[in-house]
């Protein structure tokens, strides 16, 4: 099962079951006295997921490693690259 499949059989069975007690097919009175949590509660998890995602991604670009290794070696074979398409005739714009 995708993923897609996995996360689309959950929101079914919670709108199911959000729906189910939001048109009183579910009968519980602690119920009743919750319904002003229940009937918004889809949007209070969107907006909790958006600040989670939110978070995730400031947290993950704040301890975001560099690498200086990697980027000296990059810029090494850069310029091997450059100087091997200069021995073929390629001339560069920032060679003066």
């Amino acid at each position: 099962m995708t993923k897609l499949i996995e996360w689309l059989f959950g929101m079914g069975i919670f709108l199911g079951i959000w729906g189910a007690l939001i048109s009183r097919q579910i009968k519980v009175h602690l119920l009743e006295e919750w319904m002003s949590v229940i009937v918004p509660l889809p949007l209070i998890l969107v907006t909790l997921f958006g600040v989670y995602s939110v978070i995730v991604v400031l947290w993950r670009v704040y301890t975001f490693n560099n690498c200086d290794e990697a980027a000296k070696e990059l810029q090494k074979e850069i310029q091997q690259a450059k100087a091997d398409l200069r021995q073929k005739g390629i001339s560069f714009i920032d060679d003066k």
